[in-house]
């Protein structure tokens, strides 16, 4: 057999890895020490050409099918991780076939569940947990793709300006449609609900699970939260010819879940005293596009939503309401966000990405200016954030040195 490399842009470092080993045998030396989430497969990190990729081993078929359904969902703008590569033709030192591998770039500053619950957060993180992987199903139910097998162990989160951000890990199962089905929805949903209380009452076996936390009733969530926004997002709305302002107020709800609305059905009854709307067409996304537009930031969507609530607070405050907002944008950006990013230690960069540390300073700043009666100057909010509360955080860009005796890989059995 010949190894085959498959890649869109190989790296010739990659000839370097040890194929012909085993993967849960690989030398420590060539490892990342990153948590690692629950996998029916083994899956390692490793560093590579100065970053980090995960190596997943699995059949040749089943590795060229997952590579290519997340090349499609990237196409598609949809959060999962990045495809590099395909390895097959691996045979060990005795000529037996290995099994293929899967290369991803790790996604830097995420985290698996395990590891977020680890950190000891507060006792809604579950929820925040949950409502962050409700909008990456219906995300992709949108889009027509049926997961089979969601669960948190299959997503990484990553800190979203208090909230969290979800994407795909694992696309194994997935199916790429036209349009789903209401029953490939609803089986979808009942793979999540199963999937996550199993995930939590782990947990809770653990002693990691927040106390009074109840793992059936959590799971149970993850159904109302994609029902409400499912129903937000697709259902028909009825109202009187008289209030076309619902139409505005219809399309300003969607824009406050993140969403933009490119095309709208409206049609009215037989005698045309009411009408009925109907979105078609909806894109995730609205803060984070709106941002990058005026500024060139390119965050998640609840950052961009908190940052561009600051810039229109700085609006107000040096009284540039009636100027250009791109002017003001950038000014914005030159004298409030970048000092602000740039007062950061390099020591301390790898806590928390850019976006999430500047939301973390507006917090910190509303907490002293609460605490002492008065306004507070963002430099000063600045200077007693990193003196009191940054270095305190684990490091998120890669979590280097993370004991990861503490989460184990374990083997899951396929479903």
């Amino acid at each position: 057999m010949t190894l085959e490399i498959s890649a869109a842009q190989p790296d010739p470092a990659l000839l370097s890895l040890p194929w012909s080993t085993p993967l849960e045998e690989w030398p420590e030396d060539r490892l990342a020490a990153l948590p690692r989430g629950i996998s029916r497969h083994v899956v390692r990190f490793v560093r590579l050409s100065g970053g980090v990729i995960a190596v997943k081993e699995i059949k040749a078929e089943i590795a060229r099918g997952e590579y290519q359904m997340l090349r499609q969902l990237r196409r598609l703008d949809q959060p999962c991780v990045e495809p590099l590569g395909v390895v097959t033709g691996r045979v060990d030192e005795h000529g037996e076939p290995l099994d293929a591998c899967l290369l991803t770039r790790h996604l830097q500053f995420s985290l698996p569940y395990r590891a977020v619950f680890s950190q000891h957060l507060r006792a809604d993180t579950a929820t925040r947990l949950l409502d962050a992987l409700a909008v990456l199903l219906v995300r992709l139910h949108l889009i027509g793709f049926w997961w089979g097998d969601v669960s948190l162990s299959n997503t990484l989160f990553r800190r979203d300006a208090g909230a969290f951000a979800a994407y795909l890990v694992d696309a194994e199962t997935g199916e790429l449609h036209n349009a789903l089905t209401r029953g490939q929805r609803e089986h979808d949903i009942d793979i999540a609900r199963v999937n996550i209380a199993g995930e939590l009452m782990d947990l809770e076996a653990s002693g990691v699970l927040p106390e009074g936390v109840d793992p059936v009733a959590v799971s149970e969530q993850i159904v109302t939260r994609y029902h409400a926004l499912w129903a937000e997002l697709t259902e028909d709305e009825w109202f009187d010819s008289g209030d076309t302002w619902r139409v505005d107020q219809r399309v300003r709800r969607l824009n406050a879940l993140g969403f933009d609305v490119d095309e709208l059905s409206i049609a009215t009854d037989l005698d045309g005293t009411r009408l009925q709307i109907q979105p078609k067409v909806v894109d995730a996304g609205h803060h984070s596009r709106r941002l990058l537009r005026l500024t060139g930031l390119d965050v998640e969507e609840n950052q961009a939503r908190r940052l561009l609530n600051d810039l229109d607070s700085y609006r107000a405050g040096t009284d540039r309401q009636g100027e250009d907002e791109e002017i003001v944008a950038h000014a914005w950006l030159s004298q409030i966000y970048e000092p602000t990013t740039r007062a950061i230690p390099a020591t301390l960069r790898g806590k928390l990405e850019p976006a999430e540390l500047f939301h973390e300073v507006l917090e910190h700043r509303w907490y002293l200016a609460e605490r002492l009666g008065h306004d507070v100057p963002i430099d000063e909010a600045v200077a007693d954030y990193l003196r009191d509360v940054l270095p305190g955080k684990p490091d998120e860009r890669a979590v280097l040195g993370t004991d990861t005796q503490m989460l184990p890989v374990t083997t899951k059995e396929s479903p």
